[in-house]
């Protein structure tokens, strides 16, 4: 789908333009990512939302230019650092892309578990960090402690631990004490705290608040979870089949989606507020990645789907510019695909 230019900001880090990921099978190619657009606002905390397999993953690493072989990434993303030219990601002529992830782009992943060598202590992975990016170590391992102090983590005990000697959530601390340690821009999170419990989970999230005003950081939070960035992010992007399907102020998206697929993902998550009863899993499946349906891509599950919807794909557009959805029934929906929740309360 040709995305329109739907989320106008007044001073973008990221503007990304036709972004497309693909792989060659032997059933055909699978496109991973659909021709996305959208512009990322210097300072705001971004949550990417969708089911599994929706291309979340694959725009985190698009946005650092670290899709791996053999997937193919076409497009555009121009990133603004604060201090210095803007710089065209995906333009190989020039671009350090290795010297922009770390120092200035940062990616914490899903399990700490993984991204650590099992071999090396904490420490190790902070010294070798800031050696291999020319930083200064020690004064780098100031800031370092500096970090796991803010993350409130007793600093000389995980430097000095290996990965298997602390807790899921130490770990993960650690893991984006390590991802801030070059002092980074933009820090791009996916499924951070998927593998952590829920106490854990919210704790993680107040914590990357906190981080984010005190650093004046950009943040790429992707997650499957909606409820759990609902407190976190400024601006909720939600993809449905590789492509973003609605992109808005988090309160308004929460209270207000326009798209039918958003308020299924609402009624579908389990919360408090509503009786277990009413609460509905998505009809249907996502599409496979080779063979998307024409038209709408949502079609095939969407209560209120005709032939239109199978026949034309609706651009991601909408009355004003801050919140788009791509639905050709935008004034339909609230009432045809009401939302079990009946108040979502945002924390300030």
């Amino acid at each position: 789908m040709q995305q329109t230019h739907t989320a106008v900001v007044s001073d973008p880090i990221f503007e990304v333009r036709d972004i497309s990921v693909s792989f060659d099978m032997d059933r055909g190619e699978s496109r991973v990512l659909d021709e996305v657009d959208i512009d990322i606002q210097r300072g705001e905390i971004l949550g990417v939302v969708g089911e599994s397999g929706s291309g979340k993953s694959m725009f985190a690493s698009a946005l650092l230019d670290a899709v791996v072989d053999p997937g193919v990434l076409t497009g555009d993303i121009a990133f603004h650092p604060e201090d210095g030219e803007s710089i065209d990601l995906l333009d190989d002529s020039g671009v350090d892309i290795k010297d922009i992830r770390w120092r200035q782009i940062a990616m914490v992943f899903q399990g700490a578990m993984s991204s650590f060598n099992p071999t090396m202590t904490i420490e190790e992975h902070f010294r070798e960090t800031l050696s291999v990016h020319d930083y200064d170590v020690e004064e780098g391992m100031e800031r370092a402690r500096e970090l796991l102090s803010d993350l409130y983590l007793e600093a000389d005990q995980v430097l000095g631990s290996h990965p298997h000697e602390l807790s899921g959530g130490m770990s993960q601390r650690a893991l984006i004490a390590l991802s801030l340690v070059l002092e980074p821009e933009v820090l791009v999170m996916d499924e951070p705290t998927a593998a952590l419990d829920l106490l854990m989970q919210r704790s993680i999230i107040e914590l990357i608040k906190d981080i984010a005003r005190e650093r004046d950081l950009t943040i790429v939070f992707i997650t499957h979870d909606l409820p759990l960035v609902a407190n976190l992010a400024d601006r909720l992007a939600v993809l449905y089949a590789f492509e973003f399907v609605e992109v808005g102020p988090a309160d308004d998206v929460l209270t207000g989606s326009k798209h039918p697929y958003t308020r299924a993902l609402l009624n579908a998550t389990p919360n408090l507020d509503t009786p277990r009863e009413e609460m509905k899993p998505i009809d249907g499946a996502a599409p496979d990645p080779v063979n998307v349906p024409d038209g709408c891509s949502y079609h095939p599950r969407c209560p209120i789907a005709d032939e239109t919807c199978v026949r034309e794909d609706p651009p991601l557009d909408g009355a004003d510019d801050a919140h788009a959805a791509a639905c050709h029934y935008v004034e339909r929906v609230p009432d045809e695909v009401p939302l079990n929740i009946q108040e979502v309360t945002v924390d300030e």
